[in-house]
């Protein structure tokens, strides 16, 4: 089965503070990552803040641009597209993201931030752009009343999930999920996420799954990607990577997952970056890569 995203040497460098006499400094926030997606899949990318998993997202949509590398989603390059056909090639791919309220413009009612990427696209005339609001709503579990009201009316869950219906509004094969419960309280997380999931069985979607939260990403990844300093440091299914952590750092990172057992003490595994070096993945295991 071909990958139905595929990320190939992907960079990109921030530069700051450069001015007409000042040369400024370069920050590479992703360097050098290659993975790869398979339809269906839910991938996850997980590290700690500032490890460059947001950027990765956000480049997979060019709504950040990469400084070099190569995005393919569905066997198309999506870094060499022009703006017309980078348009039309956008109705795969979308994103969620992490802040429900932020990412919704307040001065809209909630059905024309659903029907917003449907008048974009030139789909359906208003009547059906209304008929298809109304679909998407009772799909994420809103009652299609939601659209009249205004984003502050609503409840962070309820925010989050005007968001995921925007999103699935042009009928996505891929959805970039960044961070996309951590601003939601924890009695509600776990509602948003098994909608997530049911959608995807229901709609065949594949999740890019961005989170620092390890053990819902053990309970919902098919397979996990660890990110430090911008790089992958290891790559392996959900299982492997969590029972038999190769790199340094990954076990730094899982032993901060909170025991749920009475009594047992937390045992925190520390990490010196200072000895981080830049090493490419090899196959330690069947299907288990690492930077080591």
């Amino acid at each position: 089965m071909s990958a139905i995203v595929d990320v190939r040497r992907l960079v990109k460098d921030f530069h700051r503070g450069q001015g007409l006499f000042r040369r400024g400094t370069t920050v590479r926030a992703v360097d050098d990552v290659s993975f790869s997606i398979e339809p269906g899949e839910t991938f996850g990318l997980v590290g700690e803040s500032g490890s460059g998993k947001t950027t990765t997202g956000r480049c997979l949509l060019r709504l950040i641009k990469p400084t070099s590398g190569e995005v393919r989603i569905q066997d198309r390059d999506f870094l060499a597209l022009p703006s017309r056909e980078l348009r039309a090639a956008r109705r795969h791919i979308q994103i969620v993201f992490q802040d429900p309220y932020s990412s919704l413009n307040p001065r809209m009612r909630v059905g024309d931030i659903v029907a917003e990427p449907l008048v974009i696209h030139r789909l359906g005339n208003k009547a059906e752009r209304a008929a298809r609001t109304r679909e998407l709503l009772d799909m994420v579990g809103l009652d299609p009343s939601t659209a009249s009201r205004y984003p502050h009316e609503l409840s962070g869950g309820q925010r989050q999930r005007v968001g995921l219906s925007r999103a699935l509004a042009l009928n996505p094969s891929v959805l970039v999920l960044d961070e996309p419960v951590s601003a939601l309280d924890v009695s509600v997380q776990a509602q948003v996420v098994n909608l997530l999931l049911d959608l995807q069985q229901r709609l065949g979607l594949t999740y890019l799954f961005i989170a620092h939260d390890l053990r819902l990403v053990r309970q919902v990844c098919t397979r996990v990607a660890v990110m430090y300093r911008g790089r992958l440091v290891e790559v392996a299914p959900a299982a492997a990577l969590f029972d038999a952590p190769t790199h340094e750092y990954t076990r730094a990172l899982l032993s901060a997952i909170p025991r749920l057992a009475p009594g047992q003490k937390l045992e925190r595994i520390p990490y010196d970056g200072s000895r981080f070096t830049r090493l490419d993945l090899r196959e330690v295991a069947p299907g288990h890569f690492a930077a080591v």
